[in-house]
C-alpha cells in the first residue's frame, strides 16, 4: 500500500472486468473520504452467494466492479462531518443504513431506510465512486466492495463493533448468517413450540435454523441436497434432515409427510432457486402457514401458484432478515461474544486476497459453507 500527498491510497483489490469473468487482483487507487464518509482498512472479508450474482452482472451489469459485501475493518480516516466514528475504530461495512428519522425507520417495522437505502447504482450517495484504476472508474458493490485492501463508504453504512468479536464472525454478520437469524425474530417472529422448515443449509439457512432454535421452535426440519449439510444443520439446531434426492416425492410432500400431512408453521426459502418458492408455499400449513423468501437467485421466481396463498398462507420477502443496523445488530454481536451463538462451524476455508479464485473453487466443494479472505 502506498499513499500519495493528496491522500489517495494505492492498494490491491479483486476486480471484475466483464460479466462472468473471474476476478483479477489489480492495483487500484482509493480516494480519501468526503465529508460524511470513512475510509476503512479491511482486515477480513468473506464470500457470499450474492457476490457471485454481482460477478455475473446482477442486479445491474456495471463493470469494472469490485464485489464483496461481507467484511470487517479498521477506520483509517474520516471525513470532516463524521462524529460517530474515529480512526482506529473496528467497523462492519454494511449495505443498509438506518437514519432513525424516515417513515420506515420510525415505524420500527422495516430495515429499509429511505435516507440510506440499498443501492444498486454502483456509486456512493453523491453519485460518484472512490475507486479507480489507471484513471478508469471502478463501481462499488452496493455501498461496500469489501474485496479490496481499502474501501470508502458513507459513515452511516458502517457499524462500530466490539473488537472482542472474532473478525471472521463479524464478517458473516454483515449478510449471510444475520439474514437468516434475523428473519426468525425481526421479519417474522417464530412462536415458541412451532414447526419450521428451512430450505437450503448454507450460511443464511443455518442462521434461520439458529434463530428458530433460539425462538423456541419445537421441530426444525433442514432441507438440502448435500448430505454433508446434515451435520452442520444439527450443530445449529435442526431436529430432522431431508435430502430430496433420496426420494421421488417433492420437497413439499416430504415435509408434509414428516408433519402428519399438515405442513409447517414457518418455511424459510434460503436457496434462491425459483422452483422452490412454490415448494415452500405448499410445505406450509393451510390457513396459518408463513413463508419467508430470503434466497437471491440468478432468475426470477417464475409463476407463483396463488391458490395455496389464497388459502390463508402468508408470503413475506426479506432483506437482511429485517435487521436494523444500529438498533438490532449490536444484540446479535453480543450473542456471538457471549458464545450464545457459535459461528465457528461456518468457517470451512480460508484464502488470501491473491487466492480469491481459489475461494470460488472452494465454493463448489460439497463441504464448503463460508470462505474467509484474510488481508
Amino acid at each position: 500500500m502506498t499513499k500519495s500527498s493528496q491522500g489517495v491510497i494505492t492498494c490491491k483489490a479483486a476486480v471484475i472486468w466483464k460479466s462472468g469473468e473471474p476476478p483479477k487482483v489489480e492495483e487500484i487507487q482509493v480516494d480519501p473520504p468526503k465529508a460524511s464518509e470513512v475510509r476503512i482498512k479491511m482486515l477480513c472479508a468473506s464470500l457470499c452467494h450474492t457476490d457471485i450474482l454481482c460477478c455475473n452482472g446482477l442486479p445491474v451489469p456495471l463493470f469494472p466492479r469490485i464485489p464483496g459485501h461481507e467484511g470487517v475493518g479498521m477506520v483509517e480516516s474520516v471525513g470532516g462531518n463524521v462524529t460517530n466514528l474515529k480512526e482506529g475504530d473496528i467497523v462492519m461495512p454494511l449495505y443498509l443504513g438506518e437514519c432513525g428519522e424516515c417513515l420506515n425507520c420510525k415505524s420500527g417495522r422495516s430495515n429499509l431506510c429511505h435516507k440510506y437505502p440499498l443501492g444498486f447504482s454502483g456509486l456512493l450517495l453523491d453519485g460518484t465512486s472512490r475507486m479507480s484504476t489507471g484513471g478508469q472508474t471502478i463501481y462499488h458493490h452496493f455501498s461496500c466492495s469489501t474485496w479490496s485492501e481499502y474501501i470508502v463508504i458513507e459513515a452511516a453504512y458502517a457499524a462500530k463493533v466490539d473488537p472482542r468479536i472474532s473478525f471472521p464472525h463479524a464478517s458473516f454478520l454483515c449478510c449471510g448468517f444475520t439474514t437468516g437469524f434475523g428473519a426468525t425474530w425481526r421479519e417474522v417472529t417464530v412462536e415458541k413450540g412451532s414447526t419450521v422448515a428451512v430450505l437450503g443449509l448454507g450460511a443464511v439457512g443455518l442462521g434461520a435454523v439458529a434463530g428458530a432454535r433460539t425462538q423456541g421452535a419445537t421441530r426444525i426440519i433442514g432441507v438440502d441436497i448435500n448430505d454433508m449439510k446434515r451435520e452442520k444443520g444439527e450443530a445449529f439446531g435442526i431436529t430432522e434432515f431431508i435430502n430430496p434426492k433420496d426420494s421421488d416425492k417433492s420437497i413439499s410432500e416430504l415435509i408434509k409427510d414428516a408433519t402428519g400431512g399438515l405442513g409447517v408453521d414457518y418455511c424459510y426459502e434460503c436457496t434462491g432457486v425459483p422452483a422452490l418458492l412454490n415448494e415452500a408455499i405448499d410445505a406450509s400449513k393451510v390457513g396459518l402457514g408463513t413463508i419467508v423468501l430470503i434466497g437471491a437467485g440468478l432468475k426470477t421466481s417464475g409463476e407463483i401458484n396463488y391458490i395455496p396463498l389464497l388459502c390463508g398462507r402468508t408470503l413475506k420477502g426479506s432483506i437482511y432478515g429485517g435487521v436494523r443496523p444500529q438498533s438490532d445488530l449490536p444484540s446479535i454481536v453480543d450473542k456471538c461474544i457471549n458464545k450464545e451463538i457459535q459461528l465457528d462451524e461456518l468457517i470451512t476455508h480460508e484464502v488470501s486476497l491473491h487466492e480469491i479464485n481459489r475461494g470460488f473453487e472452494y465454493l463448489k466443494q460439497p463441504d464448503c459453507v463460508k470462505v474467509v479472505i484474510k488481508f
